[in-house]
């Protein structure tokens, strides 16, 4: 029987066991292929097939432990994953090929000691970007799309992002009572490092008076006169949703910490202070800064998470079925297809200024159809 071998890296999000569970009953299922195939759930993303030993599989059903990397995964176990959130097999953000400490010949001997036939990666750019340069060393590598941000090249939907909007809707309806209730201002900082999908979809679909977003560096004195016009028209409080990586025109964006993780990324983090600080200074209105951070990648999957992430899974399997490895399962213009993971690479699906942002309002365009 073959092996797939399959595993999340990057950070968490809802729909990631949902893509697991879809993956392994495809894998299992007689109808599907004319022969089925085993698949090994690898523990804590590339990290696993780093550290783990090849020889030590643990059985359906049975925890890793501290030293278990490898299991074998069975319909009967993954059966409920896709109703919880965050990734069943544990995640990381490992990098085989970081220059400083080049681990990928150890990746491959294990990959080839597990007698994997094909490994399914599910992530981002970077966790999709070790499986590219792994397929240009000869292991067949499938990538599945993952990230509450939705800045994946190739694809018009990465697994997370709509569970994530879902979440900044819900915590800004709350924020609501609040800035009502005492007339203040809130600024709320989401994720969103290179693209402003998230804080876009989640501002305009929770009722922001103003959003900023990486794509059109905002000008500090233009949001606070925005909120002061609507405080005299009347509207005792106002909600700012910012990006995390927007930042103002001729500034940069703003570091939590020093230092650079195993991919090359800083650290973002504290935007949202600063646009307080700034509101506050200019108006003299009361203005609070509130950071939802890992809120947005926490919690159960909604409905279409779940069914992107088993329509996923399943495209997923199809390509390692038919020999089509080297490629990341995509939605692209309402329909399932697969772009080459090369083609993912180095690119971002970025926010269409032009086409879906008001620079002057700072929000999402009021003109839609295009007359």
């Amino acid at each position: 029987m073959k092996r797939i071998g399959i595993l999340t890296g990057g950070g968490d999000c809802p729909g990631l066991n949902g893509a697991v569970k879809w993956v392994v009953k495809t894998a299992e299922d007689p109808a599907s292929s004319a022969i089925p195939y085993e698949v090994i759930g690898i523990r804590d993303g590339w990290k696993g097939l780093v550290k783990g030993d090849p020889d030590r599989i643990l059985p359906p059903f049975a925890d890793f432990g501290e030293e278990g990397y490898f299991k074998r995964l069975v319909s009967a176990e993954v059966r409920p994953w896709d109703r919880s959130g965050g990734t069943r097999l544990g995640t990381s953000r490992t990098n085989p090929f970081n220059p400083k400490n080049d681990r990928s010949e150890t990746v491959i001997r294990n990959i080839e000691r597990l007698g994997l036939h094909a490994v399914i990666a599910i992530g981002g750019e970077d966790t999709l970007s070790v499986a590219a340069r792994l397929s240009e060393k000869g292991i067949p590598c499938v990538g599945i799309p993952k990230t509450i941000d939705r800045d994946l090249a190739g694809t018009d939907y990465s697994i997370g992002f709509e569970t994530a909007v879902n979440v900044i809707t819900e915590e800004v309806d709350r924020l609501r009572t609040t800035a009502g209730s005492h007339s203040r201002i809130f600024v709320v900082e989401t994720m969103g490092r290179h693209a402003g999908h998230l804080a876009l979809q989640g501002g305009m679909s929770a009722g922001a008076y103003v959003i900023l977003i990486p794509e059109w560096d905002f000008d500090m004195n233009q949001v606070a006169q925005l909120i002061a016009k609507r405080r005299q028209s009347g509207v005792r409080y106002s909600i700012v949703v910012v990006a995390e990586g927007a930042k103002q025109a001729g500034g940069t964006v703003v570091q939590r910490q020093i230092g650079l993780d195993d991919f090359g990324h800083v650290t973002l983090g504290g935007v949202g202070e600063l646009v307080a600080r700034g509101v506050a200074e200019i108006t003299g209105l009361e203005t609070r800064a509130v950071v939802l951070s890992h809120l947005q990648r926490g919690g159960t999957p909604c409905a279409y998470d779940r069914r992107m992430a088993r329509n996923f899974g399943i495209c997923a399997v199809n390509l390692v079925q038919h020999g089509q490895t080297g490629r990341m399962v995509s939605f692209l213009q309402g329909s399932y297809t697969s772009v080459p993971l090369q083609d993912v690479l180095g690119k971002l699906a970025l926010v269409d200024v032009e086409r879906e942002y008001d620079t002057r309002l700072y929000n999402g365009k009021r003109t839609i159809l295009p007359l």
